[in-house]
């Protein structure tokens, strides 16, 4: 056997370069293999980046007539593999995270992530907020994320219950012109809606969206979010578990595939610095279909990038 063909070469983001120096490119994908190990029944999170690399072999680069060219060569896209973080080792972990998004961010490159459990959109929030002012958030996920504390320990204050409530007491966004879009279904506590209006957000319920309509709350969002810089992060739990099983926590009466992907796709114009797909959990998805819907939206989020760069 050849010395070329012994050699197990990695599985990249639909198959692009692996780069740890993103210089030159518009866009970079990066793994944040993290989670804080704290759910009672469905730890898994953690092996996300990996499993949508994996999928990312049936995506194709072309999505007509939604966009009928390729962002993986419009942006010079690189993989910049995974983040070196330790599950269940949240300070440490969210300071790795923070520092690798960073580099990414000073680099040049608009940062696409895959995580990884809801917690790593702090650290990366943290980053951004140091490179964008008047940063606004795009939410979209069956859960607001931005509970109570119930606690005064690391894992009761920095848990995938609490990322925006830190995130709008850290003030790293303008939580008056940032958006959750989707929230439905059982949650734990009382007052759930309520606090995260009283943080200052504007929160669009998934009954909400439903009786408004797609098109209508897509109105919204570019009224209000036009020339700012946006942080996107979509949460695969926004998708109905019969379309995206592999999650951490399941939510029924969501967005089917298409109907999640055309929320993504109305979202073309805005000024997205950065897009943050997370919450694919593999050991309970069933033949990797979370995990190649996930693939998709990061496709989808690349194309934004690409669109506002210039491409038309």
């Amino acid at each position: 056997m050849s010395e070329t063909s012994s050699r197990v070469i990695p599985m990249s983001y639909m198959g692009i370069p692996f780069s740890q120096d993103p210089t030159g490119s518009r866009a970079a994908i990066l793994g944040i293999p993290f989670d804080c190990g704290t759910h009672p029944t469905r730890i898994g999170a953690r092996q996300g980046p990996d499993a949508i690399r994996t999928q990312s072999s049936l995506v194709r680069p072309y999505y007509p007539p939604d966009f009928d060219f390729n962002p993986l060569e419009l942006l010079n896209l690189v993989d910049c593999g995974n983040v070196a973080c330790v599950p269940g080792e949240v300070e440490s972990a969210m300071a790795t995270i923070e520092c690798a998004v960073s580099e990414i961010c000073h680099a040049g490159a608009v940062p696409v992530t895959m995580g990884g459990d809801g917690l790593v959109s702090l650290p990366q929030l943290r980053a951004l907020s140091k490179v964008h002012t008047d940063l606004a958030l795009v939410h979209i996920d069956a859960h607001t994320d931005t509970y109570p504390s119930n606690g005064t320990r690391t894992n009761d204050l920095y848990n995938t219950a609490t990322t925006f409530t830190r995130a709008a007491e850290e003030r790293l966004i303008d939580t008056g012109s940032s958006f959750h879009i989707g929230a439905r279904g059982t949650v734990m506590v009382p007052g759930v809606f309520d606090h995260t209006r009283k943080q200052g957000y504007q929160l669009i319920d998934g009954e909400s969206l439903t009786s408004r309509g797609i098109t209508d709350v897509l109105a919204e969002l570019h009224d209000r979010l036009a020339g700012r810089p946006v942080y996107l992060c979509f949460d695969m739990d926004f998708f109905d578990p019969s379309c995206a099983p592999g999650v951490c926590t399941p939510t029924f009466g969501g967005a089917l595939a298409r109907e999640g992907l055309s929320l993504l796709s109305g979202l073309r114009g805005l000024d997205i610095v950065a897009v943050d797909v997370n919450t694919v959990s593999p050991p309970h998805d069933v033949g990797g279909m979370t995990a190649f819907l996930a693939a998709t939206v990061m496709l989808y989020g690349l194309a934004l990038i690409a669109d506002q760069n210039g491409k038309s």
